[in-house]
C-alpha cells in the first residue's frame, strides 16, 4: 500500500487534503470550546483588577457566562465590591461576551444540536427518556428505597465513559463506588480507569453541599469539555435533616432554590448532564399516591421528572412524571449485578 501511494501522486494529494481537513476541524472544535468557556481572566484586559478576579473565582465564578448568571446581591457581598465597581465589571463583561442577548429560534435550534444523551444501561429506559439523560438539563428521579435511584447513578457513571467521557459523582452515604467495577466489566471497560474517572465527594450539611457545587464549577472550568455528568444523590436528604417543621420551611425552600439554581447554571455553563435523585412522601389519611418532596421549588427547577417504583423481583417501573417534551408513559427495567439493564422476558 505504501508503494502504491508513492506511485500515485493523486492519492498523496488526497491524503494530504484529508489531513488538512482533519486539522481544520480540530482547530474549529478548539475555537468553539474556547468560545463556550470564556475565561474570566479576559476581563483583566478590560481594566478589571487581578484582585477582583480572584474574589470572583473564590466564590466559584470562573467564566464570563458564570458572571452573567450571578445576581448583584451576591457580588455586593464581596469585599470592596460597590455598585460602581459592579457596573464596571458588568460593562467589561458585555464587551467580551459572545452572548449578545437575543437570538433567533433558528439559532437556538442550532445550539441544541450540541446537546447529548447519556445511556442508562436499559434500552427501555432510554426510549422512555427520548434517548437517555439529557445534557444542559436537570433530570430528577424519585421513588421509595430500593427502586434503583442509586443503581441508576452508578450505571450512568460508567456509561458516561463510553467511549471517552468522564463522570462526576457527588453523593450521600448510599453511594458505593465498588459497585462500579462489575458495571464497568459489563461494558468491557477497565474498572480501574473507570474508577479514576469518577470524582466523588460526600456532603455533610446542605450548606456543605452548596459549597461543593462551587468547587465543582472550578473543576469543570479547569478541564472544559471533559466532564459529562453531575449527580447529586440525594438532593433533598440533607435539607430534610437541617430544616424541620413549618417554622423553617420558608428558609429551607429558599436555600433549596439556590442549590437548584446553581445546578441549572452549571449544566448550561459547562454543557453537562445533571441527575438528582429524590425521596418521596405521602400525606396520612389521603388516598393520593406518594409524591416527591421539595415542593414547587424542586418541581419548577427540574427539567424532566421520572418516578420509579418496584415491580416483581428485580424489575422496576419508570414513568415520566413531568417533562416539557416527553410523553407521559412508562417502561420496565431491571437492577442487575451489571447495573441498570432491560428485564429478561
Amino acid at each position: 500500500m505504501m508503494s502504491e501511494v508513492a506511485e500515485k501522486p493523486a492519492n498523496s494529494s488526497q491524503t494530504a487534503t484529508e489531513a488538512e481537513t482533519l486539522e481544520s476541524c480540530e482547530q474549529l472544535d478548539l475555537e468553539e470550546e474556547e468560545i463556550c468557556f470564556q475565561d474570566i481572566d479576559m476581563l483583566i484586559d478590560q481594566g478589571v483588577s487581578i484582585n477582583d478576579i480572584k474574589c470572583l473565582k473564590d466564590i466559584g465564578i470562573n467564566t464570563i457566562k458564570g458572571l452573567q448568571m450571578t445576581v448583584r446581591k451576591i457580588l455586593r457581598s464581596l469585599k470592596g465590591f460597590d455598585e460602581a465597581k459592579i457596573d464596571k465589571i458588568m460593562e467589561a463583561c458585555c464587551k467580551v461576551s459572545v452572548n449578545s442577548g437575543f437570538v433567533t429560534a433558528l439559532e437556538v435550534m442550532d445550539q441544541r444540536k450540541e446537546i447529548f444523551k447519556l445511556q442508562t444501561g436499559s434500552s427501555n429506559l432510554d426510549n422512555l427518556l427520548g434517548g437517555g439523560i439529557e445534557s444542559m438539563a436537570i433530570t430528577e428521579v424519585f421513588g421509595e428505597f430500593g427502586t434503583g435511584k442509586t443503581q441508576l447513578s452508578h450505571t450512568l457513571c460508567v456509561t458516561a465513559q463510553i467511549p471517552d467521557s468522564n463522570g462526576y459523582l457527588g453523593a450521600h452515604k448510599h453511594s458505593r463506588p465498588h459497585r462500579l467495577k462489575p458495571i464497568a466489566e459489563r461494558f468491557n471497560l477497565d474498572p480501574t480507569s473507570v474508577l479514576e474517572n469518577v470524582l466523588y465527594a460526600r456532603a455533610y450539611t446542605s450548606e456543605h453541599q452548596y459549597q461543593l457545587l462551587g468547587n465543582i464549577g472550578a473543576k469543570l472550568h479547569e478541564e472544559p469539555g471533559i466532564f459529562k455528568l453531575l449527580i447529586v444523590d440525594s438532593v433533598m436528604a440533607l435539607f430534610r435533616v437541617d430544616f424541620s417543621g413549618r417554622a423553617e420551611l420558608a428558609e429551607r425552600q429558599q436555600k433549596l432554590g439556590r442549590t437548584m439554581s446553581k445546578l441549572q447554571k452549571l449544566s448550561e455553563e459547562f454543557g453537562v448532564a445533571v441527575l438528582v435523585t429524590n425521596q418521596i412522601t405521602s400525606d396520612l389519611g389521603e388516598a393520593e399516591a406518594a409524591k416527591p418532596v421539595g415542593g414547587n421549588v424542586l418541581a419548577h427547577s427540574s427539567t424532566t421528572r421520572v418516578a420509579l417504583k418496584k415491580g416483581k423481583g428485580n424489575r422496576r417501573v419508570a414513568s415520566v412524571y413531568d417533562s416539557p417534551d416527553l410523553e407521559e408513559s412508562e417502561a420496565s427495567f431491571a437492577i442487575t449485578k451489571g447495573g441498570i439493564d432491560d428485564p429478561e422476558h
